[in-house]
């Protein structure tokens, strides 16, 4: 029997909810409420999906209020969502002490352009997670979790994957100056590592080169 496009998006959906994203979202919040400094109160997750990541750090750091900014709100969130147009953030500047973009420069049209969008409204901190090239098939191996993360909720997939030497022209270039990296975070089982996480992924603390 042939699987149907709509079946295969609903079973991948599934598997990846049962096996993977859990373990993800508690990595990534361990790691990046860790890094978020001290004495930080706001913090601005942009492409914040359902917000769950959010929450999640907010759970380890109970003194910080999350809101979050998507393209497409969806029907329930886990913190306050606001839409935007994916490239001009609906804020003042330096309205939040952090703002966080985790996996969401490589889907964007304009990723230098959001970078700087979200050094704006940060006073604090940038905190970026997203994806490097470079490794052996780095491409392929990311193309794959890409799409298998996202196929079931409609995420634009552009594979727009940057080497790390991009990824420090970007932040330069933003007015960005990294304090803190981390490219161990336990994402994935052990038996999955190997193919799916040695370096293919970061964490960055960013901050502006004036504070």
């Amino acid at each position: 029997m042939i699987m149907s496009s709509g079946m295969l998006s609903r079973v991948t959906t599934a598997l990846h909810g049962k096996l993977i994203f859990g373990r993800r979202v508690r990595a990534l919040a361990e790691n990046i409420g860790e890094m978020i400094p001290s004495g930080v109160t706001t913090m601005l997750d942009i492409g914040c999906g359902d917000g769950t990541l959010a929450r999640s750090i907010v759970e380890r750091r109970p003194e910080i209020r999350a809101t979050g900014v998507e393209i497409r709100a969806r029907p329930w969130t886990a913190i306050p969502v606001q839409e935007f147009d994916g490239r001009n953030l609906p804020f003042a500047d330096r309205s939040h002490d952090v703002a966080v973009l985790c996996d969401v420069l490589h889907h964007a049209d304009d990723a230098p352009s959001l970078i700087r969008e979200a050094r704006r409204v940060a006073s604090r901190a940038v905190i970026v997670k997203d994806h490097l090239t470079g490794a052996w098939l780095s491409h392929e191996r990311l193309r794959l979790m890409d799409w298998a993360g996202n196929i079931g909720h409609g995420v634009p997939l552009r594979y727009a994957y940057w080497s790390p030497e991009q990824w420090h022209a970007a932040f330069r270039d933003a007015g960005l100056r990294e304090v803190d990296r981390r490219e161990r975070l336990g994402l994935y089982a052990p038996g999955l590592r190997w193919m799916f996480e040695r370096r293919l992924h970061f964490v960055s603390r960013l901050v502006p080169v004036d504070n």
